[in-house]
């Protein structure tokens, strides 16, 4: 049984490759048989087929055979680890960027606040 983090680690790794971010992108659409998935790639079949392969491993999608047919679906929940773990990371940075807006904000309140009294000047 692989760990959570084994898992997190395969799924990454599958969707670092273009390729297999496009399939993914298309198998969203729904399922489709495996020539239908190399029709936009100047890819081999047997470079289809290692990139599918990938994806199954990681378990973002399944495939089974239908008569001659080799069909392959998506499994989004599979991508639910991903999200989860990337969740944590986005809460941390928009706390961080709302920090920033106000620093932002104050700063520039106060810097207008400044230009509009204009400098002082001495008397002669």
């Amino acid at each position: 049984m692989a760990t959570e983090t084994d898992t997190l680690s395969a799924t990454f790794a599958a969707l670092a490759d273009p390729t297999r971010r496009a399939i993914l992108a298309r198998l969203a659409d729904g399922e489709a048989t495996v020539g239908e998935l190399a029709n936009p790639f100047r890819i081999s079949a047997p470079a289809i087929s290692r990139h599918l392969r990938v994806l199954a491993d990681a378990g973002l999608i399944e495939r089974e055979i239908d008569a001659r047919w080799r069909i392959c679906h998506l499994r989004a929940d599979a991508l639910r680890g991903a999200h989860d773990w990337l969740a944590t990371y986005r809460r941390h940075w928009e706390g961080n960027l709302d920090r920033l807006v106000e620093f932002v904000e104050r700063t520039h309140a106060t810097g207008t606040a400044m230009h509009t009294a204009g400098p002082r000047r001495k008397k002669p």
